[in-house]
């Protein structure tokens, strides 16, 4: 049995969804950790540390006064506008508990607007898309906290065995339909093993500011994509390609400032190794 460390009451946001049950699975055996579920299923409704809640018509103060969290992890999904509401709440929460903090998971998208370089920890958010303005929208809202309370996770593309990238992408291969790719978008990608890795260690040295935590190398998407159907099994694909531009488009984030120890960094192949079937 491992030892639990105590010192935290993690509360996850979005504990059911693909990243935040990841995230779950990780630091229960450490932490005294809670979590929320949107749609009731025996599993969560059994376990005591789960929580029903639904952004779009519960108030998030109220599990927030029944946990006490020392960190929230936000890794909700649901509707654009409920999410702004309920973060503005776990704002005054944060306010008034100057001992608790946030961890936010943001999105590569919140640099969309840019597509010539990839983007690092510093460099200016700007956004073409809805995705991307709402997640600005929620970062800039919690920079207004103070700094030791709030961590900003950045993520590219992120991918695993049970995630619903490889699952639409199994599915489209399965059915025989050809598979969207992007041949002039240059990206980098995570698994949820390393990101959940990363999250528990930034946890344990009370890490917080801005983080980039995609693989240290960039691909492009079609290449990305043709090696990774390679590792799911015996498929013929069918691609179906799609240029949005003539010039290289980045959507990549990348650490400059605030970097991990060696063992947890990546590589995309190390990423399509981890699917290997």
């Amino acid at each position: 049995m491992k030892e639990r460390e105590d010192k935290h009451r993690i509360l996850i946001l979005g504990a059911s969804g693909f990243l935040g049950n990841a995230i779950y699975k990780e630091l229960c055996s450490y932490f005294n950790t809670f979590g929320t579920y949107k749609i009731s299923r025996p599993f969560y409704e059994k376990n005591k540390h789960f929580f029903q809640y639904n952004v779009e018509e519960d108030d998030v103060f109220e599990i927030l006064e029944a946990v006490k969290p020392t960190i929230i992890i936000s890794a909700l999904r649901g509707d654009f506008s409920a999410q702004v509401i309920a973060h503005s709440h776990i704002c005054y929460y944060l306010k008034a508990h100057r001992e608790c903090k946030i961890i936010f998971l943001s999105s590569a998208n919140v640099f969309d607007g840019y597509s010539k370089y990839p983007s690092y920890e510093q460099d200016k958010t700007l956004s073409h898309s809805i995705y991307g303005h709402f997640k600005i929208k929620i970062e800039n809202m919690l920079m207004r906290l103070p700094k030791r309370q709030i961590t900003i996770i950045r993520l590219p593309m992120v991918f695993g065995l049970h995630s619903p990238r490889i699952q639409e992408l199994k599915d489209s291969l399965s059915s025989k339909e050809p598979i969207e790719v992007f041949p002039n978008l240059v990206i980098n990608v995570t698994s949820d093993t390393k990101l959940t890795q990363q999250i528990h260690y930034m946890i344990n040295r009370n890490k917080t500011g801005v983080f980039h935590l995609g693989s240290t190398d960039l691909v492009h998407h079609d290449d990305f994509i043709a090696e990774l159907i390679k590792s799911l099994g015996r498929y013929s694909p069918t691609f179906k390609q799609v240029f949005t531009t003539n010039d290289e488009r980045y959507l990549a984030v990348l650490p400059k400032t605030n970097l991990l120890p060696k063992n947890l960094q990546l590589t995309s192949q190390e990423i399509i190794n981890e699917l290997l079937v």
